[in-house]
C-alpha cells in the first residue's frame, strides 16, 4: 500500500494564530482585526503553486490586511505556525515502513516554509520514503492532477492508497480519484486508524 501523509495537522501541528499573534504585536494591529481579514485566498494559492515569490506574497498578504512589516518581520511570524512535531504518527510511518510500505508526505506548502520545517523537524524526511511539495509541483490539492501526479511517481492505481489530511476539500479530492481519503480531526485519527 502506499500511505500518503499531509503535514500541517497531520505530522506537524501548525496554528496561523500564532502567525497572526506576532504580526499584530509587530505592526500594532489589534489581533482580531488580523483574524478577521485572514483567509487562504489568491495570493496564497498562487504562492503554494510556486506562481509568485515568497516577497510578492508577503506585500501581497500585508496589503490585504492592512499592516506595514518588513520582509524579515513578515517571515518571522511566517514562520510561527508550527507547534511540534506529533511523533506518535511519525512512529506510525516508520512502522508502515517497515512492513513493506510505501510512506510519503504530501503538502500545499509553500519555499519560506519549505526551507524551515525540514531543519525543525528532520525526523519527517527520515520516516517518508519520498516528499511532494505544492509549489515544487506547480500544482496543490485538492487539484486532481497532484494526486495523479504522486500516483503515478510511486507505480500505484488509487485503491492502492490511503491519504489523511486535515482538509476535508483535500480529502473529497482524493476520494474523488478512488484513493481511500481519512479526515484528519486532531491528534488521535491517525493513531486510530491503525489501532
Amino acid at each position: 500500500m502506499l500511505y500518503i501523509f499531509d503535514l500541517g495537522n497531520v505530522i506537524v501541528d501548525i496554528d496561523f494564530r500564532r502567525v497572526l499573534g506576532v504580526w499584530s504585536n509587530l505592526s500594532g494591529v489589534p489581533l482580531a482585526a488580523l483574524s478577521a481579514g485572514f483567509t487562504q485566498g489568491d495570493a496564497f494559492h498562487r504562492h503554494e503553486r510556486g506562481e509568485i515569490s515568497d516577497e510578492e506574497f508577503a506585500a501581497l498578504l500585508c496589503d490585504e490586511l492592512g499592516i506595514a512589516l518588513s520582509y524579515e518581520q513578515f517571515s518571522a511570524g511566517w514562520q510561527e505556525v508550527f507547534v511540534g512535531l506529533r511523533k506518535e504518527v511519525i512512529a506510525i510511518m516508520q512502522r508502515l515502513r517497515q512492513q513493506g510500505h510505501r510512506v510519503v508526505v504530501l503538502s500545499n506548502t509553500n519555499r519560506l516554509h519549505s526551507t524551515y520545517w525540514p531543519e525543525q523537524y528532520p525526523e519527517v524526511r527520515a520516516a517518508a520514503d519520498a516528499i511532494y511539495l505544492s509549489q515544487e509541483l506547480g500544482m496543490r490539492k485538492p487539484e486532481p492532477r497532484i494526486y495523479q501526479h504522486v500516483l503515478q511517481q510511486e507505480g500505484v492505481k488509487p485503491d492502492q492508497a490511503v491519504f489523511f489530511d486535515d482538509s476535508l476539500d483535500n480529502v473529497e479530492g482524493a476520494r474523488a480519484l478512488g484513493i481511500e481519503g481519512v479526515l484528519v480531526t486532531d491528534s488521535h485519527t491517525v493513531p486510530a486508524y491503525f489501532s
